[in-house]
């Protein structure tokens, strides 16, 4: 049987062991972001109960299901895909969006946060491996969709996220991760509230803190196989 306490504690002081191995100026703490993907409720809640603060999530309709009866007080992360026609839901059901890649879709969700009465906090989603399996910005297109973000009165942009390729040999990651931390440094120079850099999964999450992430996405590690 998973136990999610005892892996939650794992994870965390996987965690800590990679911050002390960061080579960059500053070392901020890690948010754990709980991935709760094809897990029930009550695992998602038992994870709540031993101390995670973030949950993620990937579909909408699965989210929305688990959160009527979550009864927990939890910042909700959207980390997969998101259509158009699907911002409304997301609006009101997360509190940070992660999978900002089109000017389309931000305004799609800036719509929907102008008729609910919020400002949404998003990050965009970078696809520096050009992977056609993936979503996300590539690089050279990254500026101008900032600059549409950033005319939409009901985002506000708080970083981005990274989906590396899932290589063979995790360390072929690490010239990504280094690379989107780079960016951050850079965009964040000439910004107020820019500070989240979301990278790294069960599988690659130690490499992406050891370069810069301060946000990783974890569920297998913490829950245990997924139920497909």
């Amino acid at each position: 049987m998973v136990s999610v306490v005892e892996n939650l504690k794992a994870v965390a002081n996987e965690i800590e062991l990679s911050r002390g191995k960061r080579k960059i100026k500053d070392n901020p703490p890690v948010t754990l972001i709980a991935v709760t993907k094809n897990h029930g409720v009550e695992m998602m809640q038992q994870a709540i109960d031993a101390g995670v603060l973030n949950i993620g999530e990937n579909r909408i309709q699965e989210a929305a299901e688990k959160f009527k009866s979550l009864n927990r007080e939890v910042t909700r992360h959207l980390i997969g895909h998101l259509q158009t026609n699907k911002a409304k839901a997301a609006v009101r059901l997360f509190d940070l969006i992660h999978s900002v890649d089109s000017e389309n879709l931000a305004a799609a969700i800036d719509k929907a946060a102008f008729s609910i009465g919020k400002i949404q906090d998003v990050l965009i989603q970078v696809n520096l491996a050009k992977e056609d399996s993936k979503f996300g910005v590539y690089e050279e297109n990254l500026q101008t969709l900032i600059e549409a973000v950033d005319a939409l009165q009901n985002l506000r942009l708080r970083g981005f996220m990274l989906i590396a390729p899932n290589y063979s040999e995790v360390e072929n990651c690490r010239p990504l991760f280094s690379r989107m931390y780079e960016i951050f440094v850079e965009v964040g120079k000439a910004r107020q509230n820019f500070d989240f850099l979301s990278m790294g999964m069960t599988h690659d999450y130690k490499i992406a803190i050891e370069e810069g992430a301060n946000m990783v996405r974890i569920g297998t590690a913490i829950f245990g196989e997924r139920n497909y």
